[in-house]
């Protein structure tokens, strides 16, 4: 299996790179995001998702492991493709759709092409246990372990001053974030500047 693909670039558009190795050329698809990264380079290292069906083989490349454990994320999802997850790492940055998924902001999601209200529905559904655990995320956990009851301490302090809990998860990653070493109350404190 491929973990990444380094060389100098022949071509680059907002959906292809063409990667030489060493005289080989690979033809690469990527996202808006990775296109971005790449502009302006000569050479570079694209971390590579190898996708094989009967009919097909592609590979979908990305600028950071992180783009692209976020995609294999997404397309673990019943109804969401490799097509589908590469226009939502277009339209959206890749902190965006998490911070979608842990607000359960539908509309957002929904707002890419291609993705309607069930599919949007469905993602939420099944992956914001997976977002808050740091999976899809090259980070080992979006939360460290010892401040995961801390975050929930917090949580429910703010839960019980009236605010949503998909509010709270929204400005949560931010805070420790910026101050990974926060108690309970410079969490809360944080958290109410920002609700």
């Amino acid at each position: 299996m491929l973990e990444y693909i380094k060389g100098q670039i022949v071509e680059l558009t907002p959906t292809e790179l063409v990667l030489d190795n060493h005289g080989v050329g690979y033809s690469i698809l990527i996202s808006l995001q990775t296109y971005e990264a790449f502009q302006g380079k000569s050479e570079t290292t694209a971390y590579i998702h190898h996708y094989i069906r009967e009919d097909e083989e592609l590979y979908y490349g990305f600028a950071t492991k992180d783009e692209r454990e976020l995609f294999r994320l997404l397309i673990s999802v019943s109804g969401i493709g490799v097509a589908s997850a590469r226009m939502m790492l277009s339209t959206l940055t890749s902190e965006e759709i998490r911070q979608a998924i842990l607000a359960e902001d539908v509309n957002k999601i929904k707002s890419v092409k291609g993705i309607g209200l069930k599919s949007a529905q469905r993602l939420v559904l099944e992956l914001k246990d997976k977002v808050v655990k740091g999976e899809g995320s090259a980070e080992t956990s979006l939360f460290k372990a010892d401040s995961n009851a801390l975050v929930e301490e917090a949580t429910t302090a703010l839960v019980m001053l009236g605010f949503t809990k998909a509010n709270i998860a929204k400005v949560m990653p931010v805070i420790l974030k910026e101050n990974p070493s926060a108690k309970v109350e410079d969490i809360i404190k944080a958290a109410l500047k920002r609700l």
